[in-house]
C-alpha cells in the first residue's frame, strides 16, 4: 500500500508514542507500528532513527518560528501578559514537553542536532528567540521600558514556562499560574497601558 506524506505520518505516530509511553517508548518500531506501516519504510526515507528524530525536531522548530511572525505581529494589541501567557501554552504543549525531555534522553539525537548547527536545548531556544522578538517589537510598540532587558526576560520567562509545564504525569498548569509567573517576571519592564 503506498503512504501519502511519509514523514508527516511517522512524525504524528511519534508524538503520539512518545505522549503516550514517553522517551522510553519511542522506538523505530513502536512508530512503525502507530503509523500502521512496515519498519523499512522508516528506515528508507531516514539514515537511521535518531536521524529521524532530529528531523521531527526540526519539524517542530519550523512550526515555532512560523509562530514567531504571527507572535511579533500582536506588539501593540491586547495584553503584554495575556499574549506572553498565551504563548507560552502554545510552545510547551504536551509535544514540546515530550520531545525536551527526549532530546535531554537520547545523546545520539542531541549529536544528530548538533550536526545540524543546533546548539543548547532545541525548541526551547527557538522558543526564547520567538519570545525575544515579540519583546523587542513591543519595546519598540512603547509598551515596554526602553531598557527592558529582552536578552533577560525571554529565557527567564521561557525557562519559568518549562518548568510550569515540565510534568508530563500532572494537568498543565492553569491559565492563571503562567499568567501570574509572566507578571511576576516583566512587571518592572511593562509601561502601564495608555487609556
Amino acid at each position: 500500500m503506498h503512504i501519502h506524506n511519509v514523514r508527516g505520518q511517522l512524525f504524528e505516530a511519534a508524538e503520539r508514542v512518545l505522549l503516550r509511553g514517553g522517551p522510553d517508548a519511542l522506538t523505530s518500531r513502536a512508530v512503525t507500528e502507530e503509523a500502521n506501516c512496515a519498519k523499512g519504510v522508516l528506515h528508507r526515507h531516514f539514515a537511521d532513527f535518531d536521524a529521524f528524530l532530529a528531523e521531527l525536531v526540526l519539524d517542530r522548530i519550523r512550526g515555532i518560528e512560523d509562530r514567531t511572525t504571527t507572535l511579533r505581529g500582536a506588539a501593540g494589541t491586547g495584553s503584554v501578559v495575556d499574549n506572553l501567557a498565551d504563548a507560552l501554552r502554545d510552545l510547551f504543549g504536551p509535544v514540546t514537553v515530550a520531545i525536551i525531555a527526549l532530546i535531554t534522553f537520547r545523546d545520539g539525537l542531541r549529536a544528530q542536532l548538533r550536526d545540524r548547527g543546533l546548539t543548547g536545548i532545541p525548541l526551547a531556544v527557538q522558543g526564547t528567540a520567538m519570545i525575544a522578538s515579540y519583546l523587542t517589537a513591543e519595546r519598540e510598540q512603547g509598551r515596554l521600558v526602553d531598557d527592558a532587558d529582552v536578552d533577560t526576560l525571554a529565557p527567564t520567562l521561557v525557562g519559568a514556562g518549562h518548568m510550569l509545564f515540565a510534568d508530563r504525569a500532572s494537568a498543565p498548569p492553569q491559565a492563571a499560574a503562567v499568567r501570574a509567573m509572566v507578571t511576576t517576571v516583566i512587571a518592572a519592564a511593562l509601561l502601564p497601558s495608555r487609556p
